[in-house]
């Protein structure tokens, strides 16, 4: 081993990140063992992230100059607490860059910008087989809300239920 220090830096995603962006939730939905469910391409990740109306926004880790992982999030909005909330829709840190501090300096950056915005919330999603990542969420204060079931209508779902006549 060097007697280098590695450089971590988080930095804010542009449209010129979009392969790379890319390339990391390929990268993702191969470590959930679903990536026949990615359809995202660089041309719709550049309208809906860097468009007239970006619906989300990114955080891009570069490890010694090299991306090593992403955020993507969004705002929601808690009725209950009045205030936006922030929703980490994706984090990842490609496997063998784990361990390094990556995946926290990721999640503190957006706490700083749930901070900054004001917000009540800030909240995600796991899947239960993913016990690394529920416990590395726990060591950081995050609690699982046990007791709500997340739903999900697909395009086509949500096309037949906007099409019934009420």
């Amino acid at each position: 081993m060097s007697d280098k220090e590695n450089i971590i830096v988080i930095r804010k995603g542009t449209a010129k990140d979009v392969s790379i962006i890319l390339e990391l939730i390929k990268a993702l939905a191969d470590y959930e063992k679903a990536p026949h469910e990615v359809i995202a391409d660089e041309k719709l990740l550049t309208q809906n992230l860097f468009g007239d109306k970006p619906y989300a926004e990114t955080l891009i880790a570069d490890y010694d100059g090299e991306p090593a992982g992403f955020a993507l999030f969004f705002h929601n909005f808690s009725t209950w607490v009045g205030k936006p909330g922030i929703y980490l829709e994706d984090l990842f840190v490609k496997p063998h860059l784990r361990g390094k501090g990556i995946g926290k300096k990721l999640l503190i950056q957006i706490a700083k910008i749930a901070v900054e915005r004001d917000c009540g919330r800030f909240e995600w999603a796991v899947l239960d087989w993913n016990e690394p990542s529920i416990q590395f969420y726990k060591n950081l204060g995050a609690k699982p809300m046990d007791e709500w079931t997340i739903f999900r209508m697909t395009e086509q779902q949500i096309k037949v239920l906007a099409d019934i006549v009420d």
